[in-house]
Protein backbone atom coordinates (compact mmCIF):
# COMPACT_ATOMS: atom_id res chain seq x y z
CA UNK A 1 0.00 0.00 0.00
CA UNK A 2 1.18 3.90 -0.45
CA UNK A 3 0.92 5.76 2.64
CA UNK A 4 0.10 9.56 1.51
CA UNK A 5 0.97 12.11 3.97
CA UNK A 6 -1.35 15.71 3.96
CA UNK A 7 2.23 17.31 3.98
CA UNK A 8 2.98 16.14 0.71
CA UNK A 9 -0.25 15.35 -0.86
CA UNK A 10 0.67 16.68 -4.23
CA UNK A 11 -0.57 14.20 -7.14
CA UNK A 12 1.97 13.81 -10.02
CA UNK A 13 -0.67 15.69 -12.54
CA UNK A 14 -0.86 18.64 -10.00
CA UNK A 15 2.79 19.26 -9.34
CA UNK A 16 3.59 19.95 -13.00
CA UNK A 17 0.93 22.83 -12.97
CA UNK A 18 2.66 24.36 -10.68
CA UNK A 19 5.93 24.59 -12.05
CA UNK A 20 5.21 27.37 -14.09
CA UNK A 21 3.56 30.93 -13.81
CA UNK A 22 -0.48 30.57 -14.28
CA UNK A 23 -0.87 34.32 -15.96
CA UNK A 24 0.31 35.87 -19.07
CA UNK A 25 1.13 39.91 -18.63
CA UNK A 26 -0.19 39.97 -15.21
CA UNK A 27 0.37 43.27 -13.17
CA UNK A 28 2.56 42.18 -10.32
CA UNK A 29 0.14 42.66 -7.35
CA UNK A 30 0.09 39.60 -5.94
CA UNK A 31 1.14 39.23 -2.42
CA UNK A 32 2.41 36.37 -1.26
CA UNK A 33 3.60 34.72 -4.86
CA UNK A 34 6.41 32.87 -5.70
CA UNK A 35 7.74 31.86 -9.25
CA UNK A 36 6.76 28.36 -9.00
CA UNK A 37 3.25 28.25 -7.71
CA UNK A 38 0.04 30.23 -8.30
CA UNK A 39 -0.32 31.18 -4.31
CA UNK A 40 -1.85 34.50 -4.07
CA UNK A 41 -2.75 36.30 -1.04
CA UNK A 42 -1.88 36.79 2.76
CA UNK A 43 -0.13 33.90 4.47
CA UNK A 44 -3.03 31.35 6.09
CA UNK A 45 -0.64 30.54 8.20
CA UNK A 46 -0.96 34.00 10.06
CA UNK A 47 -2.20 34.44 13.37
CA UNK A 48 -4.74 37.15 13.44
CA UNK A 49 -2.55 39.99 15.27
CA UNK A 50 0.44 39.57 13.08
CA UNK A 51 1.40 42.85 10.75
CA UNK A 52 1.43 42.44 7.03
CA UNK A 53 1.56 44.84 4.47
CA UNK A 54 -0.77 45.51 1.80
CA UNK A 55 0.02 46.17 -1.80
CA UNK A 56 0.73 50.01 -1.30
CA UNK A 57 3.20 49.39 0.89
CA UNK A 58 1.62 50.60 4.67
CA UNK A 59 1.15 48.41 7.34
CA UNK A 60 -1.56 46.46 7.89
CA UNK A 61 -2.91 44.53 11.15
CA UNK A 62 -5.41 41.63 10.68
CA UNK A 63 -7.73 41.58 13.79
CA UNK A 64 -10.88 39.52 14.59
CA UNK A 65 -14.50 41.36 14.77
CA UNK A 66 -16.92 38.44 15.88
CA UNK A 67 -20.03 40.75 14.50
CA UNK A 68 -17.86 41.50 11.11
CA UNK A 69 -19.96 41.44 7.86
CA UNK A 70 -18.79 40.73 4.28
CA UNK A 71 -20.62 41.15 0.66
CA UNK A 72 -19.29 39.71 -2.10
CA UNK A 73 -20.66 40.91 -5.47
CA UNK A 74 -21.21 37.40 -8.13
CA UNK A 75 -22.84 37.92 -11.77
CA UNK A 76 -25.78 35.41 -11.46
CA UNK A 77 -28.12 33.90 -8.75
CA UNK A 78 -27.66 30.15 -7.67
CA UNK A 79 -29.94 28.82 -10.16
CA UNK A 80 -29.10 25.04 -9.46
CA UNK A 81 -30.05 22.90 -6.96
CA UNK A 82 -28.43 23.46 -3.13
CA UNK A 83 -27.69 19.98 -3.30
CA UNK A 84 -23.86 19.86 -4.19
CA UNK A 85 -24.42 16.80 -5.62
CA UNK A 86 -26.68 17.83 -8.66
CA UNK A 87 -25.54 21.60 -8.99
CA UNK A 88 -23.89 22.03 -12.39
CA UNK A 89 -23.24 25.56 -13.02
CA UNK A 90 -19.63 26.49 -11.69
CA UNK A 91 -21.16 29.41 -10.20
CA UNK A 92 -22.81 27.85 -7.47
CA UNK A 93 -20.22 25.27 -7.11
CA UNK A 94 -17.57 27.99 -5.94
CA UNK A 95 -20.07 29.53 -3.85
CA UNK A 96 -21.31 26.47 -2.18
CA UNK A 97 -17.89 25.46 -1.02
CA UNK A 98 -17.54 27.22 1.73
CA UNK A 99 -20.48 25.16 2.75
CA UNK A 100 -19.54 21.57 1.48
CA UNK A 101 -16.71 19.45 2.36
CA UNK A 102 -15.03 15.87 1.07
CA UNK A 103 -13.03 13.53 1.92
CA UNK A 104 -10.38 15.90 0.73
CA UNK A 105 -10.23 19.28 0.19
CA UNK A 106 -7.98 21.26 -2.54
CA UNK A 107 -5.82 23.66 -1.54
CA UNK A 108 -4.63 27.24 -3.42
CA UNK A 109 -1.25 25.73 -4.41
CA UNK A 110 -3.27 22.43 -5.93
CA UNK A 111 -2.49 20.20 -2.92
CA UNK A 112 -5.17 17.93 -1.07
CA UNK A 113 -5.64 18.79 2.93
CA UNK A 114 -7.49 16.50 4.88
CA UNK A 115 -11.15 16.99 5.83
CA UNK A 116 -13.38 14.15 7.12
CA UNK A 117 -10.40 11.91 6.34
CA UNK A 118 -7.64 13.13 8.39
CA UNK A 119 -4.79 10.43 5.59
CA UNK A 120 -5.62 7.80 3.07
CA UNK A 121 -3.89 4.97 1.47
CA UNK A 122 -3.80 4.01 -2.40
CA UNK A 123 -2.90 0.24 -3.43
CA UNK A 124 -0.27 0.08 -5.63
CA UNK A 125 -2.83 -1.59 -8.59
CA UNK A 126 -4.03 1.92 -7.84
CA UNK A 127 -7.68 -0.57 -7.30
CA UNK A 128 -7.99 0.46 -3.46
CA UNK A 129 -8.57 3.73 -2.28
CA UNK A 130 -8.43 3.17 2.03
CA UNK A 131 -9.76 6.35 3.94
CA UNK A 132 -9.21 6.78 7.83
CA UNK A 133 -12.00 8.76 8.99
CA UNK A 134 -11.99 11.62 10.82
CA UNK A 135 -13.35 11.58 14.35
CA UNK A 136 -15.70 14.80 16.11
CA UNK A 137 -16.40 16.34 12.88
CA UNK A 138 -19.86 17.94 13.14
CA UNK A 139 -22.36 18.31 10.43
CA UNK A 140 -23.58 22.17 10.61
CA UNK A 141 -27.29 20.89 12.54
CA UNK A 142 -24.92 19.24 14.89
CA UNK A 143 -24.87 16.11 14.31
CA UNK A 144 -21.99 14.06 14.03
CA UNK A 145 -20.17 12.87 10.54
CA UNK A 146 -20.54 8.98 10.82
CA UNK A 147 -18.97 6.46 8.24
CA UNK A 148 -22.57 5.76 7.06
CA UNK A 149 -22.64 9.45 5.96
CA UNK A 150 -19.77 9.26 3.71
CA UNK A 151 -20.88 5.99 2.57
CA UNK A 152 -24.27 7.70 1.47
CA UNK A 153 -22.69 10.64 -0.27
CA UNK A 154 -20.29 8.20 -2.94
CA UNK A 155 -22.93 5.98 -3.14
CA UNK A 156 -25.31 8.56 -4.12
CA UNK A 157 -22.97 10.15 -6.87
CA UNK A 158 -22.06 6.82 -7.58
CA UNK A 159 -25.60 5.30 -8.67
CA UNK A 160 -26.31 5.12 -12.36
CA UNK A 161 -29.59 3.64 -12.01
CA UNK A 162 -31.62 6.18 -13.69
CA UNK A 163 -28.70 8.12 -15.89
CA UNK A 164 -25.36 8.14 -15.92
CA UNK A 165 -23.47 8.72 -11.86
CA UNK A 166 -23.79 12.03 -10.86
CA UNK A 167 -20.22 11.99 -10.98
CA UNK A 168 -18.95 10.78 -14.18
CA UNK A 169 -15.55 9.18 -12.65
CA UNK A 170 -17.74 7.28 -10.17
CA UNK A 171 -18.81 4.65 -13.06
CA UNK A 172 -15.22 2.97 -12.18
CA UNK A 173 -16.55 2.06 -8.59
CA UNK A 174 -16.98 -1.46 -7.90
CA UNK A 175 -17.91 -1.20 -4.37
CA UNK A 176 -17.93 0.84 -1.21
CA UNK A 177 -17.30 -0.65 2.12
CA UNK A 178 -17.23 0.76 5.98
CA UNK A 179 -14.44 -1.01 8.18
CA UNK A 180 -13.94 0.43 11.48
CA UNK A 181 -12.87 3.65 11.01
CA UNK A 182 -12.16 3.41 7.23
CA UNK A 183 -14.13 4.07 4.20
CA UNK A 184 -12.93 2.14 1.40
CA UNK A 185 -13.54 2.47 -2.39
CA UNK A 186 -12.71 -0.73 -4.59
CA UNK A 187 -12.42 0.23 -8.15
CA UNK A 188 -13.25 -1.81 -11.44
CA UNK A 189 -9.80 -0.88 -13.46
CA UNK A 190 -6.92 1.12 -11.88
CA UNK A 191 -6.86 4.78 -11.29
CA UNK A 192 -4.39 6.81 -9.83
CA UNK A 193 -6.14 10.02 -10.34
CA UNK A 194 -8.91 9.20 -7.89
CA UNK A 195 -8.48 10.86 -5.00
CA UNK A 196 -9.27 14.29 -7.25
CA UNK A 197 -12.82 12.80 -7.30
CA UNK A 198 -12.88 12.69 -3.30
CA UNK A 199 -13.44 16.29 -3.02
CA UNK A 200 -17.34 15.20 -3.31
CA UNK A 201 -19.68 16.72 -0.78
CA UNK A 202 -20.28 14.50 2.44
CA UNK A 203 -23.70 15.07 3.31
CA UNK A 204 -26.50 14.17 5.97
CA UNK A 205 -28.03 10.66 4.74
CA UNK A 206 -30.97 12.39 7.26
CA UNK A 207 -30.86 15.32 5.03
CA UNK A 208 -34.77 15.00 3.27
CA UNK A 209 -34.46 18.15 1.56
CA UNK A 210 -31.05 18.60 0.38
CA UNK A 211 -32.34 21.08 -2.92
CA UNK A 212 -33.60 23.69 -0.34
CA UNK A 213 -31.61 22.74 2.82
CA UNK A 214 -28.37 22.41 2.56
CA UNK A 215 -26.35 21.26 5.27
CA UNK A 216 -22.55 20.44 5.27
CA UNK A 217 -19.55 20.57 7.53
CA UNK A 218 -17.55 23.32 5.84
CA UNK A 219 -16.49 26.18 7.90
CA UNK A 220 -19.89 28.22 6.89
CA UNK A 221 -23.07 27.38 6.83
CA UNK A 222 -26.33 28.13 4.92
CA UNK A 223 -28.40 30.96 6.15
CA UNK A 224 -31.51 32.09 3.96
CA UNK A 225 -31.71 32.46 -0.19
CA UNK A 226 -33.37 35.84 -1.37
CA UNK A 227 -33.78 34.36 -5.11
CA UNK A 228 -31.93 37.24 -7.60
CA UNK A 229 -30.93 38.80 -4.97
CA UNK A 230 -28.65 37.26 -2.56
CA UNK A 231 -27.52 34.00 -0.78
CA UNK A 232 -26.62 34.20 3.46
CA UNK A 233 -24.22 32.18 4.88
CA UNK A 234 -22.79 32.66 8.37
CA UNK A 235 -19.40 31.23 10.05
CA UNK A 236 -19.84 27.66 11.86
CA UNK A 237 -18.59 27.70 15.65
CA UNK A 238 -18.04 23.83 15.73
CA UNK A 239 -15.83 23.70 12.90
CA UNK A 240 -13.53 21.21 13.68
CA UNK A 241 -10.02 23.00 12.29
CA UNK A 242 -9.70 26.03 14.27
CA UNK A 243 -6.73 26.94 11.90
CA UNK A 244 -8.52 27.08 9.04
CA UNK A 245 -12.40 28.20 10.61
CA UNK A 246 -14.11 31.50 8.85
CA UNK A 247 -12.65 34.77 9.92
CA UNK A 248 -15.59 36.92 8.78
CA UNK A 249 -18.75 35.84 11.01
CA UNK A 250 -21.57 36.85 8.08
CA UNK A 251 -21.33 37.21 4.86
CA UNK A 252 -23.33 37.91 1.86
CA UNK A 253 -23.41 36.80 -2.10
CA UNK A 254 -25.41 39.98 -3.27
CA UNK A 255 -26.24 39.03 -7.29
CA UNK A 256 -25.15 41.62 -9.33
CA UNK A 257 -27.88 42.56 -12.08
CA UNK A 258 -26.12 44.84 -13.97
CA UNK A 259 -22.46 44.37 -14.17
CA UNK A 260 -22.12 48.12 -16.14
CA UNK A 261 -23.19 49.18 -12.45
CA UNK A 262 -20.24 46.65 -10.48
CA UNK A 263 -17.76 50.05 -10.02
CA UNK A 264 -20.79 51.93 -8.38
CA UNK A 265 -21.35 49.24 -6.07
CA UNK A 266 -18.06 49.20 -4.61
CA UNK A 267 -16.98 52.95 -4.67
CA UNK A 268 -20.38 53.01 -2.48
CA UNK A 269 -19.93 50.36 0.06
CA UNK A 270 -22.32 47.90 -1.35
CA UNK A 271 -20.16 45.68 -1.95
CA UNK A 272 -16.65 44.41 -1.00
CA UNK A 273 -15.36 41.90 -2.81
CA UNK A 274 -16.33 41.53 -6.65
CA UNK A 275 -14.15 38.20 -8.57
CA UNK A 276 -13.57 38.59 -12.47
CA UNK A 277 -14.50 41.73 -12.82
CA UNK A 278 -14.23 43.25 -16.06
CA UNK A 279 -11.07 45.63 -17.08
CA UNK A 280 -13.50 48.30 -17.95
CA UNK A 281 -14.99 48.86 -14.39
CA UNK A 282 -11.61 48.05 -12.56
CA UNK A 283 -10.62 51.17 -14.05
CA UNK A 284 -13.41 53.33 -12.02
CA UNK A 285 -12.31 52.13 -8.87
CA UNK A 286 -10.95 54.83 -6.09
CA UNK A 287 -8.04 54.08 -4.22
CA UNK A 288 -9.63 51.97 -1.30
CA UNK A 289 -9.65 48.75 -3.54
CA UNK A 290 -7.01 46.77 -4.46
CA UNK A 291 -6.81 44.88 -7.94
CA UNK A 292 -5.60 41.00 -7.62
CA UNK A 293 -5.12 39.47 -11.15
CA UNK A 294 -4.86 35.73 -12.03
CA UNK A 295 -5.40 33.39 -15.10
CA UNK A 296 -9.66 31.94 -14.62
CA UNK A 297 -7.65 28.31 -15.33
CA UNK A 298 -10.73 27.75 -17.60
CA UNK A 299 -11.28 27.08 -21.56
CA UNK A 300 -12.87 30.01 -22.92
CA UNK A 301 -14.61 28.92 -26.39
CA UNK A 302 -16.99 29.32 -28.97
CA UNK A 303 -18.74 25.96 -28.07
CA UNK A 304 -20.02 24.09 -31.26
CA UNK A 305 -22.88 21.92 -31.36
CA UNK A 306 -21.40 19.37 -33.63
CA UNK A 307 -25.27 17.35 -34.05
CA UNK A 308 -26.91 20.44 -36.25
CA UNK A 309 -25.44 21.49 -39.29
CA UNK A 310 -23.58 23.17 -40.95
CA UNK A 311 -21.47 22.35 -37.81
CA UNK A 312 -21.69 18.38 -38.26
CA UNK A 313 -18.98 19.24 -41.21
CA UNK A 314 -15.41 18.71 -39.91
CA UNK A 315 -14.50 21.61 -42.57
CA UNK A 316 -16.68 24.03 -41.61
CA UNK A 317 -15.86 23.94 -37.79
CA UNK A 318 -11.74 24.33 -39.13
CA UNK A 319 -13.06 27.35 -41.22
CA UNK A 320 -14.34 28.86 -38.21
CA UNK A 321 -11.04 28.14 -36.38
CA UNK A 322 -9.04 29.74 -38.92
CA UNK A 323 -11.33 32.93 -39.54
CA UNK A 324 -10.00 33.62 -35.63
CA UNK A 325 -7.47 35.83 -34.08
CA UNK A 326 -7.24 35.07 -30.88
CA UNK A 327 -5.05 37.90 -30.20
CA UNK A 328 -7.32 40.51 -31.67
CA UNK A 329 -10.10 39.50 -29.03
CA UNK A 330 -8.18 39.32 -26.13
CA UNK A 331 -7.09 42.82 -27.03
CA UNK A 332 -10.81 43.81 -27.61
CA UNK A 333 -11.96 41.65 -24.23
CA UNK A 334 -9.38 42.14 -21.67
CA UNK A 335 -6.63 44.76 -22.77
CA UNK A 336 -4.34 42.03 -24.01
CA UNK A 337 -4.41 39.94 -20.53
CA UNK A 338 -5.32 36.55 -20.97
CA UNK A 339 -3.31 33.15 -22.22
CA UNK A 340 -3.93 31.86 -25.58
CA UNK A 341 -5.15 27.84 -25.42
CA UNK A 342 -6.02 25.75 -28.76
CA UNK A 343 -7.35 23.33 -27.18
CA UNK A 344 -9.51 21.92 -24.50
CA UNK A 345 -6.78 22.06 -21.66
CA UNK A 346 -5.22 25.38 -19.62
CA UNK A 347 -1.59 26.15 -18.72
CA UNK A 348 -2.02 25.22 -14.71
CA UNK A 349 -2.06 21.48 -15.92
CA UNK A 350 1.81 21.94 -16.65
CA UNK A 351 2.92 18.96 -18.61
CA UNK A 352 -0.91 17.85 -20.01
CA UNK A 353 -1.15 21.22 -21.30
CA UNK A 354 0.40 21.74 -25.48
CA UNK A 355 0.73 24.81 -26.08
CA UNK A 356 1.78 24.13 -29.75
CA UNK A 357 -1.83 23.63 -30.43
CA UNK A 358 -2.42 26.95 -30.78
CA UNK A 359 -0.78 27.17 -33.58
CA UNK A 360 -2.75 24.51 -35.70
CA UNK A 361 -5.28 27.06 -37.18
CA UNK A 362 -3.62 30.59 -37.25
CA UNK A 363 -6.09 32.90 -38.58
CA UNK A 364 -6.27 32.60 -42.54
CA UNK A 365 -8.72 33.86 -44.01
CA UNK A 366 -8.30 32.15 -47.82
CA UNK A 367 -7.93 29.18 -46.06
CA UNK A 368 -11.27 29.08 -44.16
CA UNK A 369 -13.69 30.36 -47.08
CA UNK A 370 -11.64 27.83 -49.08
CA UNK A 371 -12.55 25.05 -46.76
CA UNK A 372 -16.34 26.56 -46.62
CA UNK A 373 -16.34 25.98 -50.49
CA UNK A 374 -14.99 22.42 -50.20
CA UNK A 375 -17.82 22.03 -47.67
CA UNK A 376 -20.85 23.15 -49.92
CA UNK A 377 -20.86 26.43 -48.04
CA UNK A 378 -19.28 29.00 -50.79
CA UNK A 379 -21.20 32.02 -50.05
CA UNK A 380 -20.78 31.37 -46.06
CA UNK A 381 -23.86 30.62 -43.72
CA UNK A 382 -25.74 32.13 -40.68
CA UNK A 383 -25.07 31.50 -37.51
CA UNK A 384 -26.68 31.64 -33.85
CA UNK A 385 -24.16 32.76 -30.90
CA UNK A 386 -25.87 32.31 -27.23
CA UNK A 387 -24.31 34.21 -24.56
CA UNK A 388 -25.36 34.59 -21.08
CA UNK A 389 -25.80 37.97 -20.36
CA UNK A 390 -24.62 38.75 -17.09
CA UNK A 391 -20.71 37.22 -18.11
CA UNK A 392 -19.76 40.31 -19.89
CA UNK A 393 -16.34 38.91 -21.02
CA UNK A 394 -18.04 36.73 -23.12
CA UNK A 395 -20.75 39.00 -24.17
CA UNK A 396 -18.05 41.01 -25.75
CA UNK A 397 -15.40 38.07 -27.10
CA UNK A 398 -19.05 37.14 -28.94
CA UNK A 399 -19.43 40.41 -30.26
CA UNK A 400 -15.29 40.33 -31.46
CA UNK A 401 -16.97 36.90 -33.13
CA UNK A 402 -19.13 38.70 -35.10
CA UNK A 403 -17.05 40.70 -36.74
CA UNK A 404 -14.19 38.25 -37.62
CA UNK A 405 -16.88 35.89 -39.05
CA UNK A 406 -17.97 38.49 -41.88
CA UNK A 407 -14.93 37.77 -43.33
CA UNK A 408 -15.61 34.70 -44.71
CA UNK A 409 -19.35 35.22 -45.15
CA UNK A 410 -20.36 33.69 -41.84
CA UNK A 411 -23.61 36.05 -40.44
CA UNK A 412 -23.30 35.05 -37.21
CA UNK A 413 -26.02 36.53 -35.20
CA UNK A 414 -26.12 37.27 -30.96
CA UNK A 415 -28.76 35.72 -28.65
CA UNK A 416 -28.51 37.07 -25.23
CA UNK A 417 -30.43 34.78 -22.90
CA UNK A 418 -30.27 34.45 -18.67
CA UNK A 419 -28.22 32.35 -16.87
CA UNK A 420 -30.64 30.03 -15.97
CA UNK A 421 -31.97 29.57 -19.71
CA UNK A 422 -28.48 28.77 -20.35
CA UNK A 423 -27.98 25.73 -18.38
CA UNK A 424 -31.60 24.41 -19.14
CA UNK A 425 -31.79 25.07 -22.57
CA UNK A 426 -27.82 25.03 -23.99
CA UNK A 427 -26.30 23.05 -21.43
CA UNK A 428 -28.84 20.44 -20.18
CA UNK A 429 -31.28 20.62 -23.48
CA UNK A 430 -28.24 21.18 -26.13
CA UNK A 431 -30.78 23.13 -28.08
CA UNK A 432 -28.03 25.42 -29.47
CA UNK A 433 -25.90 26.08 -32.47
CA UNK A 434 -23.16 27.87 -30.83
CA UNK A 435 -22.45 29.18 -27.38
CA UNK A 436 -19.33 31.32 -26.01
CA UNK A 437 -18.67 30.11 -22.73
CA UNK A 438 -15.91 29.12 -19.97
CA UNK A 439 -15.34 25.32 -18.75
CA UNK A 440 -13.82 25.04 -15.86
CA UNK A 441 -11.91 21.75 -13.78
CA UNK A 442 -14.43 20.22 -11.35
CA UNK A 443 -11.57 18.69 -10.44
CA UNK A 444 -7.66 18.62 -9.96
CA UNK A 445 -7.38 15.73 -13.07
CA UNK A 446 -7.04 16.38 -16.39
CA UNK A 447 -9.94 13.79 -16.95
CA UNK A 448 -12.01 16.77 -15.59
CA UNK A 449 -12.05 18.78 -18.39
CA UNK A 450 -11.53 15.81 -21.27
CA UNK A 451 -13.94 13.11 -20.30
CA UNK A 452 -16.66 15.32 -21.36
CA UNK A 453 -16.18 14.95 -25.07
CA UNK A 454 -16.02 11.24 -24.69
CA UNK A 455 -19.27 10.10 -27.01
CA UNK A 456 -21.39 8.67 -23.98
CA UNK A 457 -20.97 11.22 -21.27
CA UNK A 458 -23.92 12.94 -19.69
CA UNK A 459 -22.12 16.16 -20.04
CA UNK A 460 -20.58 16.13 -23.37
CA UNK A 461 -23.34 19.24 -24.68
CA UNK A 462 -21.31 20.05 -28.24
CA UNK A 463 -22.37 16.65 -29.04
CA UNK A 464 -18.90 15.55 -30.05
CA UNK A 465 -18.38 11.91 -31.39
CA UNK A 466 -15.21 10.36 -32.44
CA UNK A 467 -14.51 6.72 -31.58
CA UNK A 468 -10.38 7.74 -31.42
CA UNK A 469 -11.16 10.03 -28.69
CA UNK A 470 -12.81 7.66 -26.89
CA UNK A 471 -10.23 5.30 -27.11
CA UNK A 472 -7.25 7.40 -26.38
CA UNK A 473 -9.61 9.04 -23.49
CA UNK A 474 -9.52 5.18 -22.09
CA UNK A 475 -6.07 4.41 -22.32
CA UNK A 476 -5.00 7.83 -20.50
CA UNK A 477 -7.68 6.74 -17.81
CA UNK A 478 -6.29 2.95 -17.45
CA UNK A 479 -2.43 4.22 -17.41
CA UNK A 480 -0.53 3.67 -14.20
CA UNK A 481 2.32 4.67 -15.76
CA UNK A 482 2.31 8.99 -15.69
CA UNK A 483 4.44 9.15 -19.08
CA UNK A 484 1.87 7.06 -20.94
CA UNK A 485 -0.97 8.68 -18.89
CA UNK A 486 0.06 12.22 -20.55
CA UNK A 487 0.91 10.70 -24.08
CA UNK A 488 -2.78 10.01 -24.07
CA UNK A 489 -4.04 13.14 -22.59
CA UNK A 490 -2.04 15.15 -25.30
CA UNK A 491 -3.98 12.61 -28.05
CA UNK A 492 -7.14 13.73 -26.96
CA UNK A 493 -6.21 17.52 -26.79
CA UNK A 494 -4.92 17.15 -30.42
CA UNK A 495 -8.03 15.28 -31.57
CA UNK A 496 -10.20 17.88 -30.72
CA UNK A 497 -8.13 20.38 -31.64
CA UNK A 498 -7.74 19.26 -35.42
CA UNK A 499 -11.61 17.86 -35.89
CA UNK A 500 -11.99 21.68 -34.68
CA UNK A 501 -14.53 20.51 -32.18
CA UNK A 502 -14.55 23.51 -30.65
CA UNK A 503 -13.51 27.23 -31.29
CA UNK A 504 -10.94 27.78 -28.95
CA UNK A 505 -9.56 31.50 -27.67
CA UNK A 506 -8.33 31.70 -24.33
CA UNK A 507 -7.80 31.38 -20.56
CA UNK A 508 -9.48 34.59 -19.20
CA UNK A 509 -7.58 37.25 -17.15
CA UNK A 510 -9.05 37.00 -13.40
CA UNK A 511 -9.39 40.74 -11.46
CA UNK A 512 -10.56 40.31 -8.51
CA UNK A 513 -11.34 43.87 -6.54
CA UNK A 514 -11.44 43.46 -2.54
CA UNK A 515 -11.72 46.61 -0.65
CA UNK A 516 -8.44 47.30 1.74
CA UNK A 517 -10.78 46.71 4.83
CA UNK A 518 -10.06 43.08 3.98
CA UNK A 519 -7.47 40.85 3.23
CA UNK A 520 -6.38 37.39 2.61
CA UNK A 521 -8.16 36.38 -1.12
CA UNK A 522 -6.40 33.67 -2.46
CA UNK A 523 -6.88 32.26 -6.11
CA UNK A 524 -6.90 28.75 -6.52
CA UNK A 525 -6.41 26.54 -9.45
CA UNK A 526 -10.01 26.14 -10.22
CA UNK A 527 -13.39 27.00 -9.98
CA UNK A 528 -13.24 28.77 -6.10
CA UNK A 529 -14.25 31.40 -4.17
CA UNK A 530 -12.73 30.62 -0.75
CA UNK A 531 -14.52 33.22 1.70
CA UNK A 532 -13.13 31.94 5.15
CA UNK A 533 -9.68 32.60 3.87
CA UNK A 534 -10.62 36.90 4.00
CA UNK A 535 -9.42 38.56 6.98
CA UNK A 536 -10.71 42.00 8.40
CA UNK A 537 -8.16 44.53 8.38
CA UNK A 538 -6.98 47.40 10.19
Amino acid sequence: MKKRSFKKLISVFVVSALTIALCVGCAGDKEGSDSSSNIVGENTADSLDQNTENSAGTETTVVADEDSTLVFGIPQDLEDSLDPHKAVAAGTKEILFNIFEGLVKPTPDGDFAPAIAESYEISDDALVYTFKLRSGVKFHDGTLVTAEDVKFSIDKCADATDSSPLVPAYSNIKDTQIDGDNFIINLIEPDSEFIAYMTTAIIPKNNANPDTNPIGTGPYMYVSRSPQENFKVKKFDEYYDPQNAANITNVTFKIIGNMDTIAMELNSGAIDVVPRIPTAQADLLNDGFEIKEETMNLVQALYLNNAVEPLNNVQVRQALCYAIDPAEIMLFVSDGKGTEIGSSMFPAFGKYYDESLNDVYNQDIEKAKSLLAEAGYPNGFDLEITVASNYTQHVDTAQVLVEEFKAIGVNAKIKLVEWDSWLSDVYSGRQYESTVVGVDASSLTPSALLQRFTSTAHNNFINFSSAEYDEAFAKAKAAINDDEKTQYYKQCERILAEQAANVYIQDLPELVAISKKFTGYEFYPMYIQDVAKIKLAK
